[in-house]
């Protein structure tokens, strides 16, 4: 039986349009709020039709020395020019990158993964120390 992470492909984001590229500062301060993006396709633009488009993206932290990853947040993009008309004729269209905050007051390491709706799951990571 397979697990689920054999199912997940990284490569970097600068050649491969499907990794989650996150951006945020590599250094924090204990318990102080910053800001957090994570994108798909920042070098090598990813399409975002209805039949080829980045469904969600998903971001954990997990603080150095302790077991588990917490969940920072789960995004989803919904819209993606479907329409009664047909395909690519809607009006709206989400794109597939996303903004949030957090603070932590451990150093650790951010895991950002997305789903292709044709290529399937990928993953990046990021290490964030806390002084």
């Amino acid at each position: 039986m397979g697990k689920v992470a054999e199912l997940y492909q990284s490569a970097d984001w600068k050649s491969e349009k499907h990794v989650p590229v996150i951006e945020c500062p590599d250094s924090v301060k204990a318990g102080e709020t910053f800001q957090l993006k994570v994108s798909v396709g920042k070098e090598i633009a990813h399409p975002n039709t209805t039949e080829h488009h980045i469904r969600w993206i998903q971001v954990f932290f997990k603080p150095e020395g302790e077991k588990f990853a917490v969940q920072v947040g789960n995004f989803e993009f919904t819209a993606h020019g479907e329409s009664v008309e047909g395909a690519n004729s809607g009006a709206v269209y989400t794109n597939h990158s996303v903004t949030a905050e957090m603070s932590t007051k451990k150093s650790g390491v951010l895991y950002a993964t997305s789903y292709c709706n044709i290529h399937g799951f990928w993953e990046s990571s990021k290490e964030i120390k806390v002084s």
